[in-house]
């Protein structure tokens, strides 16, 4: 029962590690990335769609992103939803690609997007810590039920800190990483 009030801890605490690092991979730096695209969607015959199943994107340079059509009729609706996804991008199209120049992020907007980052830490660290209360009450609970003893009960809570602490850390260790790739010119 310990085991699994633990595991499920852990469990949530990952998922929040996961969202951290995909709410990270959307954040804009000045390199190229297809991640930037994610939220893109285009209108496909009546349908919202993602980007990436209306065509294929690469990045061919550090800072250029190219975008193929799967049809040719698609390259206005594409060039639409970019200018309307507010990513600060502007697509060029030769009537074949689609082109989008990543420009170097000026150093206030680079410290901007550091708070973004930082803030999005602070967010994976209150998922963490509310899966440490859940189990911590899960535990309490069975050690109320007699199911556990106390000093089971203390082990217990000293386990599942020790699990915060390591995840805890890892939330930090992702932020500075994706810190790091911010600053750098």
């Amino acid at each position: 029962m310990v085991k699994d009030t633990l595991d499920k801890a852990e469990q949530l605490m990952k998922k929040a590690i996961e969202a951290l690092r995909r709410e990270l991979s959307k954040a804009r730096t000045g390199r190229a990335s297809i991640s930037l695209l994610d939220g893109v969607r285009v209108d496909y015959y009546g349908t919202p769609s993602p980007l990436s199943s209306v065509a294929t994107l690469a990045v061919p340079e550090a800072r250029l992103i190219t975008i193929q059509p799967w049809e040719k009729t698609l390259l206005p609706e594409i060039e639409k939803a970019i200018y309307k996804s507010d990513l600060g991008l502007t697509p060029s199209s030769d009537g074949e690609l689609i082109r989008i120049n990543i420009p170097p992020l000026t150093e206030d907007r680079r410290k901007e997007m550091v708070k973004l980052v930082k803030s999005k830490c602070e967010d994976a660290k209150i998922s963490i810590r509310s899966a440490r209360r859940d189990a911590n009450e899960a535990l309490k609970k069975l050690e109320k039920d007699k199911e556990i003893t106390e000093d089971d009960l203390k082990r217990s809570e000293k386990s599942c800190q020790d699990l915060t602490d390591s995840y805890v850390k890892k939330s930090e260790q992702v932020v500075a990483d994706k810190e790091q790739e911010l600053m750098e010119v």
